[in-house]
């Protein structure tokens, strides 16, 4: 699944500190991108706004996959509560329909209107409602439960696919570029990120790409400063020259693992869209194979406009992962299967509320429980 390397020595510093809980991280394949021939740029200095991360070296000689750090069973619960909450509004009008149900076209029926509503998609939709009705056929399913169990069974099938494996080590460091439209919650998603990967003992320097909005500096200077992580910023200036600056300061620091934060912008906005490629471009002169991870920020709550803005950047940037956050309360959780049945990209987090605890990895069987309970 990953490949082997030798890595070369670094030099010794400083362990970094622990963060208070183990987290779990989010599963991610590697996905390598050629450095694109472009017009040289020269970036201005930037300055380091909150100062502290540092490398740790790895012991293992070859690429380390994550496995997921032991969570404590009240931990765990806690998790799968706030899912099962935030997800209420969607699960409402799937559950309700096994409840002393007869397994007839009503059914059938009323369980497609509440896929749609939940924004599952046309296609999603209607391949699950196939498969379901075969499945109900050749098993000879007569009971209601036995029914939202093959359901069960299917979304799982289904979203699976979502979940991939996050291979840490294998660059070093490992450059990551978000990117996302307004609102998405790019910057928030970013600090959560960073405590994270540095309770897997990674250290962590930020970019503030977002140079046109003032408040994303400040608000990730907030983040860098309370997880104790370095951030690279300009108060004008360009973005590319910025994330250009932090790619070179890691390498010097032996730092594993750099995010570059982008400005909010709509796929309609061509020229903001060039200038993310622009940023890729930059990123791949500091780096030959960089950026690793491409990762786009979505609102859980644009249920069925959130296939137009995957498949927008996904065009523009080739996307590695999605991060799908304000999952709480919303009735369109059904969207990952629309994102299933059309690009497939991995889903590797979740969010269902403002709290670092409450952006976790995805996990297929974890959330279609939710969305069935």
């Amino acid at each position: 699944m990953f490949s082997f390397f030798k890595k070369k020595p670094k030099p010794e510093v400083a362990p970094l500190p622990e963060s208070s809980a183990p987290t779990e991280l989010a599963q991610i394949e590697r996905v390598d991108t050629a450095a694109e021939s472009a017009a040289d740029v020269t970036p201005d200095t930037a300055t380091p706004v909150a100062a502290g991360a540092v490398a740790v070296e790895a012991e293992s000689e070859v690429a380390a996959e994550i496995v997921p750090a032991p969570v404590a069973a009240e931990q765990k619960r806690s998790w799968l509560s706030r899912l099962k909450t935030g997800l209420s509004k969607t699960s409402s009008n799937l559950s309700i329909l096994f409840v002393g149900a007869k397994i007839d076209d009503d059914l059938y029926e009323e369980l497609e209107s509440a896929l749609l509503v939940s924004d599952a998609g046309v296609e999603a939709t209607h391949f699950l409602l196939n498969a379901l009705k075969k499945k109900v056929k050749e098993d000879k399913l007569t009971e209601a439960t036995q029914v939202k169990a093959a359901l069960r069974s299917l979304l799982i099938d289904l979203l699976s696919p979502l979940q991939k494996p996050l291979v840490l080590d294998q660059h070093q460091p490992l450059v990551m570029m978000i990117a996302g439209v307004n609102g998405a919650g790019k910057t928030t998603t970013i600090g959560k990120l960073a405590k994270h990967l540095q309770a897997h003992k990674q250290s962590v320097l930020l970019a503030a790409g977002d140079t046109f909005r003032a408040a994303a500096r400040e608000q990730l200077t907030i983040w860098g400063e309370r997880n104790n992580v370095t951030v690279i910023s300009q108060e004008s200036g360009d973005p590319a020259a910025v994330a250009f600056d932090a790619v070179h300061s890691a390498q010097a620091r032996g730092t594993n693992v750099v995010m570059v934060d982008t400005a909010g912008r709509l796929p309609t906005q061509l020229h903001l869209m060039d200038e993310l490629k622009k940023i890729k471009r930059v990123i791949g002169k500091g780096m030959a194979t960089a950026p690793h991870e491409i990762l786009l920020v979505i609102d859980g709550n644009t249920g069925q406009n959130a296939l137009a803005q995957v498949k927008a950047f996904d065009d523009a940037l080739g996307l590695t992962g999605l991060v799908i956050t304000k999952l709480d309360g919303t009735a369109k959780g059904g969207v990952l299967a629309a994102i299933a049945t059309t690009r497939a990209i991995p889903v590797y987090f979740i969010g269902v509320g403002e709290q670092i605890e409450d952006l976790q990895p995805f996990d297929a069987a974890e959330f279609v429980d939710a969305l069935l309970s």
